[in-house]
């Protein structure tokens, strides 16, 4: 039968230590955003959100979307920095000079290293080099857009329908705030080395500099990416990470008046999640949560332990109504392997859904002889345990 054994006497401990002067978390705050969103780099948890899975126009921070396709092709071999995509009548027409929308100012059938083509998009969030980058991996835009969508499923990003690689306002080319921060959260866990390019705040193409539109970059140092957005449909945009520390939070907020309050809220919102949740380290990978009692082995009980750290983000007040338990099946019977898994660790915090970590023998337990497990056996039938 499944039990849950008693609360860890480190974690007991832990809990207890936090509750005398323990500051209340600052109330949550209201934003002009329409839609907003706060999460955790490290486990993805949402930690603050506003509309968070409500459809919205995404405008250019689509375009991270656009990226993660390119990264991709850059790292299946299918291109290379120092391939060139062409920019085709259309790309220049629709994304380029001609368009008066964001652009790289590349020339009408000109050939661009798919280097330049990158930051092109982080930086000046070309509508040009995005449609470029979209021929050359489909053959065409639309093309390119089906392909953005399949990927999307297979990234968990359940609410997003992307029609053009730029963001271009379309009735069905959505996002919501969640999918742009589990994109985002993608991006830089598995691209580090394109993740740099983020912080750079400008770029230089056919002779004409143009500057990172990011805010963030240039009002909190701790702030390092992502992508700013803005149409008349949709508003001022901002998908933004930031790290302190060892800790980084990601920020998604749209449906902003101005580029004013756009940078405002970035910088209020961010520097209120810092405040506001913090990690908390419960066990280092390796380390004894609770031992366990074993039947019939060599030795009466193995040590739980897990194979990586557990840590949470929370306030100061979900700290307070945490509560931590050792789940498994009882009895554990011997023999036991090193690394076999026993049980679990159940974190229930209130607001996040309940997180369960693997435990598993920090040890080897032997079997006992006949003998012994006469003697168990007749003692349990005795003392009745």
């Amino acid at each position: 039968m499944m039990i849950r054994a008693k609360i860890a006497a480190a974690i007991l401990f832990f809990l207890l230590a936090g509750i005398i002067a323990l500051p209340r978390p600052a109330a949550a705050l209201e934003t002009t955003a329409e839609f907003a969103m706060l999460m955790d780099y490290e486990t993805g948890a949402v930690l603050w959100g506003k509309n968070v899975d409500e459809p919205m126009y995404p405008s250019s921070m689509s375009k991270l979307m656009t990226l993660e396709m390119l990264f991709n092709a850059i790292r299946d071999g299918t291109v290379s920095l120092e391939d060139e995509f062409r920019i085709s009548e259309y790309a220049w027409r629709v994304g380029g000079a001609a368009s008066g929308s964001s652009t790289m100012f590349a020339e009408l059938n000109s050939n661009v290293p798919v280097d330049a083509i990158l930051r092109s998009i982080i930086i000046q969030s070309g509508n040009d080099a995005c449609i470029a980058t979209a021929e050359a991996l489909s053959g065409s835009e639309s093309a390119f857009a089906e392909a953005m969508n399949e990927r999307a499923k297979e990234l968990g990003m359940k609410n997003s329908h992307f029609v053009n690689s730029t963001g271009w306002p379309h009735p069905e080319h959505i996002m919501t705030a969640y999918d742009l921060g589990l994109l985002s959260r993608h991006l830089i866990m598995d691209f580090p080395e394109y993740y740099p390019i983020f912080r750079e705040t400008e770029f230089t193409w056919n002779g004409i500099r143009q500057g990172n539109r990011n805010p963030g970059l240039y009002l909190d140092p701790t702030i390092d990416g992502l992508k700013t957005g803005h149409t008349q449909a949709a508003g001022y945009g901002l998908v933004a990470s930031a790290k302190r520390g060892d800790q980084r939070l990601i920020l998604v907020v749209n449906g902003l008046q101005s580029e004013k309050a756009r940078a405002d809220e970035t910088v209020k919102l961010m520097d209120w999640g810092f405040r506001s949740f913090k990690r908390y380290d419960l066990f280092a990978a390796g380390a004894v949560v609770e031992n366990a009692p074993v039947w019939q082995g060599t030795y009466g009980e193995v040590p739980l332990v897990s194979k990586k750290d557990i840590n949470v983000i929370i306030s100061p007040q979900q700290r307070r109504d945490m509560k931590v338990t050792v789940v498994y099946q009882t009895p554990i019977a011997a023999p036991i392997a090193v690394g076999q898994e026993i049980g679990a660790l159940r974190i229930e915090v209130p607001g996040i859904p309940v997180q369960e970590h693997p435990l598993v023998a920090g040890g080897a337990v032997e079997r006992q002889g006949i003998f012994g497990r006469a003697m168990n056996a007749l003692k349990h039938m005795i003392l009745g345990s």
